[in-house]
């Protein structure tokens, strides 16, 4: 694992976070999750775009161009060497006083982790992932924006531990309406009557990155895609689903609540997963 903190890249215990970093304090920052795959930043521009974004929703400037945070996640990840790895790029408030008032931060902080990361094993690949409805309900936008990819994630983190203390792989966020927002660090996948359909933004799903890819894979092969609301009874009634996200990858789901999902085989998922690959192959960025 290789670290970037103003100007220096090294271990991650190296590293020193200021105490009083607001984005330690309070959770105030935004970050990116990117993967790297055969030698490439997949899709560089369009994370530190959404990085842009997020951080002017909530007020914050970033402290690098877009140019120089690219070059910083090339270098990082050059340092770490791996041909395959997990980008995560964090940007603070920055350091200020114990109070909340984030107009005491007058300088943002950058930081930039590539590690080897492994959401899920082997077996729970092959298997199809087991899922459980969270008691935690997705916020609603006005309330704390699905599109900001802020580092306030409890709402995720608690639905996470909820479903793993139960014995689950992974959770379902619904949002106040019932309908599925998304999992705890991916997006949802269902193929209904032939057609693929995902959860639109307004309900609660994060923008990603890899969610777009998919869309534009699977409309690429000929498949229809809709954006539309989906139930847990829509998806219980699927012919297959999956999760796909920068972490996660491309995983399918076997079950929701001990409720079996289509089959073993996820022929979808089977055609997408090259295609997919493929996209990857061109869209990174080569450090």
């Amino acid at each position: 694992m290789k670290v970037w903190h103003r100007g220096h890249i090294g271990d991650a215990r190296e590293c020193r976070v200021p105490l009083l970093d607001h984005g330690l304090l309070y959770g105030d920052g935004v970050f990116e999750g990117i993967r790297i795959t055969g030698g490439r930043v997949f899709r560089l521009d369009a994370h530190l775009a959404r990085l842009a974004r997020s951080a002017r929703a909530i007020g914050l400037e970033l402290p690098l161009g877009q140019a120089a945070l690219a070059d910083a996640v090339c270098a990082t990840a050059r340092a770490h060497g791996a041909p395959e790895a997990y980008v995560r790029v964090l940007v603070t408030r920055g350091v200020g006083a114990l109070t909340l008032d984030p107009t005491d931060c007058h300088e943002p902080e950058f930081y930039c982790i590539v590690a080897d990361i492994r959401m899920f094993s082997a077996e729970i690949r092959a298997r199809g992932l087991r899922l459980a409805t969270a008691s935690q309900r997705r916020p609603r936008a006005d309330m704390l924006d699905p599109q900001v990819k802020s580092l306030n994630y409890l709402n995720n983190v608690l639905a996470k531990r909820e479903a793993r203390l139960r014995g689950y792989d992974d959770a379902l966020l619904l949002n106040g309406e019932a309908r599925i927002a998304e999992a705890s660090a991916a997006n949802v996948f269902a193929v209904v009557d032939d057609v693929l359909v995902t959860p639109p933004t307004s309900e609660g799903a994060l923008p990603g990155i890899t969610r777009a890819t998919v869309l534009e894979c699977w409309r690429a092969g000929g498949g229809q895609a809709v954006e539309r609301p989906l139930t847990a009874y829509d998806l219980t009634g699927a012919s297959e689903a999956f999760l796909c996200g920068s972490g996660a990858g491309l995983i399918g789901i076997a079950s929701l609540d001990d409720r079996i999902i289509g089959g073993a085989d996820r022929p979808a998922l089977a055609a997408l997963a090259p295609a997919y690959a493929a996209y990857a192959a061109r869209h990174g960025t080569p450090f």
